[in-house]
């Protein structure tokens, strides 16, 4: 039975080993749960940021139809909306001289860094006669 002796605690080794691997699947699926119950949040965020940019672009369409200044900042639903606009002028053959307006939107939520910062941008080009 001495031949025995030197297997002793190898059952704890291997209990220990096991605890030790089903708390780190535990862990694993507690932080998958967590990012799954989170994205859907980040996708309605995303949605909101969009829709934030584009009126920044109609109000920027708007303000240059109607000759004043379409680059400016806004706060849209707590999001921030900074809009850029260039125009250029263009002719073709009899129609007159018309200036086409290159408008750029983004819109952000939160800084840049934090878990809930979201930003989309959208750009669009408008003529007018």
């Amino acid at each position: 039975m001495r031949e025995f002796n030197n297997q002793r605690g190898f059952t704890l080794v291997q209990a220990i080993f096991v605890v030790v691997v089903l708390a780190l699947l535990g862990a694993v699926m507690a932080r998958l749960m967590g990012v799954q119950s989170s994205t859907p949040v980040f996708a309605i965020q995303g949605a909101r940021a969009y829709q934030a940019a584009r009126s920044g672009l109609e109000w920027g369409a708007a303000r240059a139809g109607a000759g004043n200044p379409c680059s400016g900042t806004m706060t849209i639903d707590s999001f921030n909306v900074r809009v850029m606009c260039a125009s250029q002028q263009y002719s073709e053959g009899p129609i007159g001289p018309y200036e086409v307006f290159r408008i750029s939107a983004t819109a952000t939520y939160g800084s840049y860094g934090t878990p809930d910062f979201v930003a989309r941008t959208a750009e669009m080009k408008v003529g007018f006669p």
